[in-house]
């Protein structure tokens, strides 16, 4: 009888404990811990071989984009460091910037897929921002 109870007792707390921990990684997720979050992004090597798989780069265009991509991720990098009050802007600027620029290294038949590249990228990636804020996480 006494180890029937303390079974029941282990088992429950391991129900607790599993839960517990199944609970508090859903916050984590949401925050950009499960990989490539807020601040983490794309290395430029990685946004490369996603343009490449969109837009079929050659490997001229691959070196000339990745060289302007690892000089915005460090640009941006300062950006973030100096604390300015109109980082968001100009980020933003840097990011339309940056398209113009990989745009101006592809051909006319890679134009189109790039767009369409930068139109299926999450709110604020892509083309540089506008339109509406992406709606807050649910509480």
């Amino acid at each position: 009888m006494n180890m029937t109870m303390i079974r029941k007792c282990a088992a429950r707390i391991g129900v607790v404990a599993l839960c517990t921990a199944a609970l508090s990684t859903v916050p984590l997720m949401a925050q950009g811990g499960g990989g490539g979050g807020r601040g983490g992004g794309m290395s430029p090597e990685m946004r490369v071989a996603a343009i490449d798989k969109a837009v079929t780069l050659t490997d001229n265009q691959k070196t000339k984009i990745t060289a302007i991509l690892t000089d915005d991720q460090k640009k941006m990098a300062d950006l973030r460091a100096s604390q300015d009050p109109d980082m968001r802007t100009k980020m933003m600027a840097m990011r339309t910037d940056e398209n113009t620029k990989i745009k101006g290294l592809l051909t006319d038949d890679q134009k189109p897929k790039y767009d369409a590249y930068l139109a299926s990228m999450p709110q604020g990636r892509g083309g540089g921002g506008g339109g509406t804020p992406p709606p807050p996480p649910p509480q």
